[in-house]
């Protein structure tokens, strides 16, 4: 079986740990809304996949022991956390890897360090909690406005196409928006979409809508 290694890198800089957390640990959350809708209860909107966060319980020995220590020639304990909160501080994205079965490689940033830097019976040793935060890289198109832009004869403009009317709907005895929706669109989620072009008749409360009002249903 591979060793298990644990590392922090920026660029050519890389920490890796001279002693292993006791667990790799993780926490994945998924992002879900719940939405009452009146004659059915709550119903689930099922979103994304949250940013997973990360736990790193350790410490950072003075000296080197082969009984727990997984390399020797390690940076002292002040350089590591000095390390450390040069990154955070300059709020640069930190590649985490966990090498090893079911390990991790991802690009991090650091939320929080807590220093415990003085422990009894271990004087010189620099015991921390550090914990990380997955980094998604949003995806920005670059427009490159360097360049003039060149001008076109400017073409007729096309007639406009024939104002078609929306659609309407009838409230009949025990609906609600979310079933009409449900009905309309084949998505009972997009019930806001019927409540916000119907804002004036049905009022500020979306359960509330009686037998015989007329209802726009927006494309």
């Amino acid at each position: 079986m591979a060793a298990v290694e644990f590392y922090l890198i920026v660029g050519s800089v890389q920490l890796r740990l001279p002693v292993n957390p006791e667990s790799f640990a993780y926490s994945s959350p998924f992002n879900y809304e719940e939405i009452p809708v009146e004659g059915l209860g709550d119903v689930t909107n099922i979103g994304f996949r949250g940013l997973k966060e990360f736990t790193i319980s350790s410490f950072w020995p003075r000296d080197y022991n082969p009984s727990y220590c997984n390399y020797s020639g390690f940076r002292s304990a002040d350089s590591f956390l000095e390390t450390l909160e040069r990154w955070r501080n300059g709020r640069a994205p930190v590649r985490y890897i966990v090498t090893g079965v079911k390990g991790a490689n991802y690009l991090v940033t650091i939320r929080d360090i807590h220093i415990e830097a003085q422990r009894a019976g271990s004087p010189g040793d620099l015991y921390f909690t550090v914990t990380l935060k997955e980094f998604r890289q949003p995806n920005v198109k670059v427009v490159d406005t360097s360049k003039p832009a060149t001008s076109k004869k400017a073409e007729p403009r096309p007639a406009p196409p024939p104002k078609i009317q929306p659609k309407s709907y009838v409230v009949k005895k025990n609906d609600s928006l979310w079933l009409i929706a449900k009905r309309s669109y084949g998505k009972g989620s997009e019930w806001r979409k019927i409540y916000n072009a119907n804002k004036k008749i049905i009022g500020a409360n979306p359960n509330r809508i009686f037998p015989g009002q007329k209802l726009v249903i927006p494309k």
